[in-house]
Parts: C-alpha cells; structure tokens; sequence
C-alpha cells in the first residue's frame, strides 16, 4: 500500500534553497525537507544561489557561510540589494561576533553545525511563520511620539526630524511591541515571544542587537537613549510618551 502525504502537509510545503559546496550538506538536509513536504531547491556557490533566487523564487534560503569564491555573508550582502527572502545562515562557527555579524548584514536565524533534523525544522518553521506573520498596527496608523520622532505603522517606518527611515520586519515587531507597552518594562523573554517566537527564549543576544538597529535609527545619541531604556537584567522599556510628567 502506498502512503501519501497529507493534503494539509502537501498544501503546507514550502520552495527552499539550500545553498552549500558540500553535497553530502545538501542530500542530508534535502531528504529531511523533502520528508515534511518541502521542494528542495539546491545552490553550490553564491553565484548559483543568487540567480535561482532571481529566477525561481524560493520562499526560505539556507545559506552556508564558508563557500569559496563568494562566500555566505558576500553572498547575503548582495542578496538583500533586491530581496528581502527569509535567509538563515548555516555556519561551523560558534562565535556570538560571527552570528552577529550574519544578522547585521540581514539574515534572519542562522544554525550551527552539526545540526539535527529537529532543530532544522523547528528553526524554518519558525523564520516563515514569522515572514508570513501579518502586520499590527494600531487604529493610529502614524503615532507621533514627540517633536522629533514619529511613527507610520502604515508604511512601517519612522520618521526622524521629517525623515522617513525604513524599518526591517523584526526591527518593527520590536518597536510595536515596546511602543505597545510603552511606560512599563517587557522582559527579553516576553519580547523573544512575541518577536521572534517561543523556540528562542534563550536567545538574549537577538534582543540586545535589535534593540541597539532601533537605537541607531530613532534615538539622537544611541549611546544615551531617551526613548528605548535598558533595565539591566530585566529587559527593555519605551518612554512613556502618553504620560510625560511621569518618570
């Protein structure tokens, strides 16, 4: 008897590129997609990966970073110059600065070898529910936060001194939900929750740095922020910008 897939699994399938030099890399993680109704797409290099991103439009890529010739963050660079397709890393380096660094250039997750089917999926899982996650935004769609600072929940930008400054998708799920709790202090593992999801709880870091791309583009000395206030150890609070008199 064959057994076929369910239809809700099929219908749930996604187009994803992996991109790796390493075939053995590409059949291990392209049979365990392929078993969770996934169509795997497949890239040896930067190049290759660039053009089927071009070409065949794939809704997630994985990306690995120690590629000759062009490598995952040059290819990730010029990757996001035209498209903003959930990316996340695939790299052997488990240093914070080489993840941070991946993020900064706009990946959106990134997995660290050797890594198992399980973590695989949960992370894909994740980047896609959150790439498909629809857009709150208060019946005010432009908030005005004070003489300096606006926010066009519309357009998902701020605008600083008259100057509308685009905002990633992440960067403007944190700032709606620090504007949303504006005046009273969210944990990191509230807005790891409500941000990116309950699988990163332990992922403090993603906080910290999103919070410090938010920092560079509202506040006017990031270095001494008025609007987004660090409690140590606790986590992060916005101005109380409804009720200025109060501290």
């Amino acid at each position: 008897m064959t057994t076929k897939l369910p239809r809700s699994n099929q219908r749930e399938g996604k187009r994803i590129l992996v991109v790796d030099d390493e075939p053995r890399m590409i059949g291990f993680v392209r049979m365990n997609l392929e078993l969770e109704g996934h169509q795997v797409l497949e890239a040896h290099d930067g190049l290759q990966a660039l053009e089927a991103i071009r070409t065949r439009l794939p809704d997630l890529v994985l990306l690995d970073v120690m590629m000759p010739e062009l490598d995952g963050y040059e290819t990730l660079r010029m990757l996001r110059e035209f498209s903003s397709i959930p990316v996340i890393m695939l790299t052997a380096k488990g240093e914070e600065n080489d993840r941070v660094y991946g993020l900064e250039l706009g990946a959106d997750d990134y997995i660290t070898k050797p890594f198992g089917p399980r973590e695989l999926s949960s992370r894909i899982k994740a980047v896609l529910r959150r790439a498909n996650m629809p857009s709150s935004a208060p019946e005010q769609a432009i908030l005005t936060i004070d003489s300096r600072l606006s926010v066009d929940f519309n357009q998902r930008e701020v605008i600083v001194n008259n100057q509308h400054i685009k905002l990633r998708p992440t960067e403007y799920r944190l700032l709606y939900h620090l504007i949303e709790n504006a005046g009273w202090t969210v944990p990191h593992d509230q807005l790891l929750a409500k941000v990116w999801g309950y699988e990163y709880r332990d992922e403090a870091h993603y906080v910290r740095l999103y919070v410090n791309y938010l920092r560079e583009k509202i506040e006017e000395d990031p270095a001494n922020p008025k609007y987004i206030i660090t409690e140590r150890g606790v986590g992060y609070r916005f101005v109380d910008f409804k009720h200025p008199t109060q501290t």
